[in-house]
């Protein structure tokens, strides 16, 4: 194995652990900056208070919050004036594994789906089953390999 193996062996045990812990995790509708604000107790006005800005500045946060539009900075300084702590992630929808093994299948439908039209044309097409072993096979090969056009769309 080599180094870049191991490291890469580290940060999908470190994705997969941040997915695990998080998974059943959901942003409220409101948003983290509401329901910390308002957990503790303070107004929109003690917020904009300890970060020296308007009460509007808050609720607009929270509003930009929740449409998406706030900034991790703006995130940072909200929690630290509500003496919280901002944390973010991104992490694998599942598992590593599973996004890899996901993208491998999609791949290899994509290859053996065109390599069946031009053996349809001649009149040698696989069967399902046969189509279907055809997928797997690639795939399996697909996440040992990872060709460099792994991740490209096409």
């Amino acid at each position: 194995m080599t180094v870049k193996d191991t490291a890469r062996k580290q940060y999908i045990r470190i994705a997969d652990r941040a997915a695990r812990q998080l998974e059943s995790m959901q942003k409220p509708s409101e948003g983290w900056l509401s329901v910390l604000r308002k957990a503790l107790g303070m107004s929109g006005a003690e917020v904009a208070v300890r970060m020296g800005v308007s009460r509007n500045a808050i609720y607009q946060a929270e509003r930009n919050e929740r449409d998406g539009a706030i900034t991790i900075n703006q995130m940072q300084k909200l929690a630290d004036a509500m003496g919280g702590r901002f944390v973010y992630a991104i992490v694998p929808d599942g598992s590593v594994d599973k996004v890899i093994r996901a993208q491998a299948l999609q791949k290899a439908e994509s290859r053996v789906r065109r390599a069946s039209a031009h053996m349809a044309l001649e009149k040698q097409s696989l069967s399902a089953a046969q189509t279907k072993e055809r997928i797997e096979a690639l795939a399996d090969e697909l996440v040992r390999d990872m060709p460099p056009d792994f991740w490209d769309v096409k």
